[in-house]
């Protein structure tokens, strides 16, 4: 009994936090580098609060080719993302200015 009440619990908080690791919406980062031939940005996320993070920056997919027209290395942006065929695809994108 006491171990079919912790395999419940331990199912039901993966279950919970699916939604979470399928998209990111509204994360902050900076772009890293941009290949617009293949369509894809490297963003380094950033985090409030934290000073000196050593944080990698992430390759993503982009929906659309026109979203990274306008922006360039060194730019501050706002993303949101979604799980597609296994590759994180950036859905939405925007500079801040």
């Amino acid at each position: 009994m006491k171990a079919a009440t912790i395999t419940l619990a331990a199912v039901a908080a993966l279950v919970s936090s699916l939604p979470a690791l399928a998209a990111d919406q509204g994360v902050a980062g900076v772009v890293t580098g941009i290949n617009r031939l293949n369509g894809t940005v490297a963003i380094k996320r950033v985090q409030a609060g934290t000073v000196g993070a050593n944080a990698a920056a992430e390759e993503f997919k982009v929906k659309d080719n026109a979203m990274i027209e306008e922006v360039h290395a060194g730019d501050r942006v706002t993303f949101s993302t979604a799980d597609g065929t296994g590759a994180k695809t950036i859905i939405k994108l925007d500079r801040q200015k």
